[in-house]
């Protein structure tokens, strides 16, 4: 069974820093590109950003352009997202997802919140 877990949310003060981790099982993880979605409460979702199988960065949404790292760990099956200099308005639910974009992914976990608060 393919399974995508989310874990590193949490609280934190605007110019902070988190690291999101997507644990992935079921599947051969090295043989799929990965992507990262967010979406806040009421909005739709945004493609954040995407990784190739090889661990090339494939995109990055401008509005977290320069501020968000994305990266995998093929051996231990994990996917990253580095997040730093957040702000309010990356407050959302953060999920993973198998394949490439919002439309191009095939499975997707159930996602960990973020919130950006002072």
């Amino acid at each position: 069974e393919v399974q995508l877990v989310e874990f590193g949310g949490g609280v934190v003060q605007p110019g902070g820093s988190l690291r999101l981790s997507c644990v992935a099982s079921g599947f051969a993880f090295s043989d799929y590109d990965m992507t990262w979605i967010r979406q806040a409460l009421g909005e739709e979702e945004e493609h954040i950003s995407s990784i190739s199988r090889d661990g090339k960065p494939q995109y990055y949404s401008p509005s977290v352009r320069g501020r968000f790292t994305i990266s995998r760990d093929n051996a231990n099956n994990i996917l990253y997202l580095q997040m730093n200099d957040l702000k309010a308005d990356d407050t959302a639910r953060y999920l993973c997802g198998r394949g490439y974009g919002v439309v191009g992914v095939d499975r997707r976990g159930q996602g960990t919140q973020v919130t950006v608060s002072s």
